[in-house]
């Protein structure tokens, strides 16, 4: 497939990639799946929905609002985890004309028929999950407290002698270092954080790497963005230097395990044991 898919066109892949994935799946293996199935090229798959918003790609958006339509529909549900996966209603092997649903599901909660250009809804609210409210909370922070964040999040995952170089402009290096593992092994890091609404593109990661070498023995870059298959390719080159990559869709799952401005709440669940009772 040459050009965007329309939403409704995602919905049926969807099910098939929760298919070829067992049953269950995140966001991410679905959209990889979904990806590779449809055979999208990197200029579609990269394209991003609004710079202004988030780092999120329009395929992405487009399959949260199919995601959406197929909750509404019944299909699929989606636990506290973030994970997908079949409700009863779904039988395996299970062909949908996409068409039913969205006719359905706006049936179902009084919808307008109406969808804009691009093939998205245009009427109800696509449902804001915890990333995008973090991610757009980070891109909302001042540059002082972004920096702070930075430091905050290297040190809970392990770093000492954190340090933050940026201000003097050190040849691309934002930072320093040092992870020690076990107590007795130890790593000088260099970093880079890129609070940025795009695409880092493999020229950027080839940047750092010229800055890094011989002062670090690995290199960590980070962004609020996303990374081109370009980059993460270049970044784990045969040969060269290894830079580990940290996306904005990683930085919010860092944050949440690490609960920094993450909070989550277990929801009890309380059921009826009826063998219980009949052995009374």
């Amino acid at each position: 497939m040459n050009k965007m898919p329309k939403y409704h066109e995602l919905m049926q892949p969807i099910l098939d990639a929760l298919q070829q994935l067992g049953g269950s799946g995140t966001n991410e293996e679905i959209s990889s799946e979904v990806t590779q199935a449809l055979n999208l090229p990197d200029d579609i798959v990269s394209q991003i929905h609004n710079e202004d918003y988030s780092a999120q790609t329009e395929v992405d958006y487009r399959l949260a609002w199919a995601r959406t339509y197929l909750r509404k529909y019944g299909l699929i549900e989606n636990s506290g985890r973030g994970v997908w996966s079949f409700t009863s209603n779904y039988q395996k092997g299970m062909k949908i004309n996409s068409g039913e649903v969205v006719k359905r599901v706006r049936e179902l909660y009084l919808l307008k028929k109406e969808e804009t250009a691009e093939g998205e809804p245009d009427d109800f609210e696509l449902e804001m999950g915890w990333k995008e409210q973090l991610h757009q909370t980070i891109l909302g922070l001042t540059p002082d407290a972004f920096e702070r964040l930075t430091k905050r999040l290297l040190r809970e995952s392990g770093f000492v002698q954190v340090e933050v170089t940026g201000a003097t402009g050190d040849g691309g290096i934002d930072g320093k270092g040092i992870v020690r593992i076990n107590g007795i092994l130890s790593y000088h890091v260099v970093f880079q954080c890129k609070r940025y609404k795009g695409s880092v593109g493999p020229n950027q990661i080839r940047d750092f790497r010229g800055a890094m070498i011989g002062r670090a023995d690995k290199g960590l870059f980070v962004t609020t963005g996303t990374f081109t298959k370009e980059a993460i390719r270049e970044a784990s080159r045969d040969g060269a230097p290894p830079i580990d990559l940290i996306d904005g869709d990683e930085l919010t799952e860092r944050m949440k395990n690490l609960s920094l401005g993450v909070n989550i709440r277990m929801v009890e669940e309380v059921e009826l044991d009826n063998a219980w009772f009949e052995n009374l």
